[in-house]
């Protein structure tokens, strides 16, 4: 099933998951101390970055840029938000201010943003917000929780899709491990964007036009004991015929031809289980997969489906297939395709030749990387929404310019240090259309050249030099915004060009981020003056 209700519930959403309150009382406090100086006029600009690939790969993927838009659009304080405000923030704070807040929105704010959809690297810079000082400070928290843990989970599931293959469906079925119903719903959409086909929450696809999937858990099975809880008891055939075929009786026929074709013990068949089956295909003959493993595969579960389905095949409706959840998925899976085969040749059926089998029994990164191709379905919970390998992006947003001059955080950990200045950033494709290396430079430079040498410095190589000639250059700002689908098609062409040595899962290449010649001689004299500037004391 699919639906959506596009961009107004979007917005909706935004608003009723992202009030301008939800973020850190310091912003605010900040905000009061820059408006009570008289500097709330003054632009300024920062940044958003991470500082490390996660899950020990070679890149991430960048998502939540279109909900931090929709944050923008929709940002303003509601009286009641200022009244709350006035009662948390310190006694002292002049209530001038508090009007100050309630006129405040977002329309002097640009904000400038690598594509969704694109796979980045450590250190770029991936979003400039740009305006007044007070509020860009206050869209620090908001802009972070919106991005985050969509790039975390949008590359998780890349990683996901890249262990998969190009070929095999993924559904997304973590919504009751997600860590709350927000958690929940951005897994659905940013999953479905880095490379899942479904999702089994319903919400959304109603908010956000993801295909939904789903049919029945262990519970449904068990709830049954006897055939005589089968109701109705009659199914028609597809081809218009009204007559009433007594289901109960055929499939106690097709159950025993199966049971004498695999030479299976028909007493260690469970009733119940074939009752649920029975009355599952009764509701939906033309969608019916069950869950084979709720006692026991092999003696019960896979010859009740196949009795169930050799029925449905006779009346003309087309069985789905079956789903494994719990034990060697890829042992049972073999044993469930031969018994399929079986069927298909001894009874001359051929749509057994074509029904699926999912799996889904606890699928990390590496166990779906192991699954042989007699699975045709793989549903993915914990280990893609709760990021089990990482936990945490750990974006940051710092400022690099205020009143037109370049700001710097110059630390004793040279990691947390920053790179002052505007910025550009161009992406350098080799001549195999891969691409090689990012470079960073100042925004009022001219853009790097094919075909043209250029020296720039790599991150975290002790300031040596290196020169490069690419083959083709691309500005990392300049793509509009796209549709979820087409940013979901974004990322797999991106993931397509990117060198196998860059994306493999495990122990990949590092990709090279570098500054231009211009912008390290900038960082070079700032933490110089910075130096020379811890005597100013003394100086006065």
């Amino acid at each position: 099933a699919s639906g959506g209700k596009g961009i107004g519930g979007r917005t909706r959403s935004i608003r009723e998951r992202v009030p301008p309150l939800l973020t850190d009382l310091y912003q605010f406090t900040m905000a009061y101390a820059y408006w009570r100086a008289g500097r709330h006029e003054e632009h300024a600009v920062f940044e958003l970055f991470f500082r490390d690939n996660p899950f020990g790969g070679g890149f991430s993927l960048f998502a939540g840029v279109h909900d931090c838009l929709l944050f923008l659009r929709n940002f303003r304080f509601a009286d009641e938000d200022v009244e709350f405000l006035r009662s948390v923030m310190p006694p002292d704070t002049d209530p001038a201010f508090f009007q100050f807040l309630r006129c405040l929105d977002c329309s002097g704010v640009t904000l400038h943003s690598v594509p969704e959809g694109t796979v980045v690297f450590a250190r770029v810079p991936l979003m400039e917000v740009a305006g007044p000082l007070p509020v860009v400070q206050l869209l620090e928290t908001s802009l972070l929780c919106l991005v985050n843990y969509a790039s975390l989970v949008c590359t998780n599931a890349a990683r996901f899709r890249l262990a998969a293959g190009p070929k095999r469906k993924l559904l997304e079925m973590g919504l009751r491990r997600a860590q709350g119903p927000d958690g929940g719903l951005t897994a659905s959409r940013y999953t479905h964007i880095g490379g899942f086909d479904l999702t089994s929450n319903v919400q959304a696809g109603f908010l956000f036009g993801i295909p939904v999937a789903g049919t029945m858990a262990h519970s449904y099975v068990t709830s049954f004991t006897s055939l005589e809880e089968v109701w109705p008891q009659t199914l028609s055939a597809v081809n218009g015929d009204h007559n009433l075929v007594d289901i109960i009786s055929l499939t106690k026929g097709w159950l025993s031809r199966v049971c004498e074709l695999l030479g299976a013990e028909p007493g260690k068949i469970h009733e119940g289980e074939l009752a649920a089956f029975l009355s599952y295909a009764i509701a939906y003959p033309q969608n019916f997969l069950p869950v084979i493993d709720s006692y026991s595969v092999g003696c019960s579960g896979l010859l009740n489906f196949c009795a169930v389905a050799l029925v449905l095949c006779e009346l003309g409706y087309r069985p789905v297939g079956v789903r494994l959840d719990s034990g060697d998925l890829c042992k049972q899976s073999l044993d469930v395709r031969r018994v399929f085969r079986l069927c298909s040749e001894h009874f001359s059926i051929p749509a057994f030749d074509s029904l699926i089998i999912v799996g889904t029994n606890n699928i990390s990164e590496e166990s779906l990387a192991e699954l042989n191709s007699k699975i045709s379905v793989v549903g993915v919970g914990t280990h893609l929404v709760t990021c089990t390998k990482q936990p945490s992006l750990g974006c940051v947003y710092k400022l690099v310019e205020v009143r037109g001059r370049p700001r710097m955080k110059v630390s004793e950990d040279p990691e947390k240090s920053t790179v002052p200045g505007r910025k550009a950033v161009y992406r350098l494709i080799d001549a195999e259309g891969h691409p090689f290396l990012d470079v960073v430079c100042l925004a009022v430079e001219s853009p790097p050249e094919a075909g043209l040498p250029l020296s720039c410095y790599p991150l975290g190589c002790n300031h040596t030099a290196l020169s490069v000639t690419p083959a083709r250059v691309t500005c990392l700002r300049q793509e509009p915004l796209c549709s979820a689908a087409e940013t979901r098609a974004k990322v797999q062409s991106s993931l397509q060009t990117l060198h196998p040595r860059h994306k493999r899962l495990q122990k990949p290449d590092s990709y090279t981020v570098a500054l231009s010649q211009k912008l390290h001689n900038m960082v070079k004299e700032i933490q110089k003056g910075s130096s020379n500037n811890t005597n100013f004391l003394l100086a006065n």
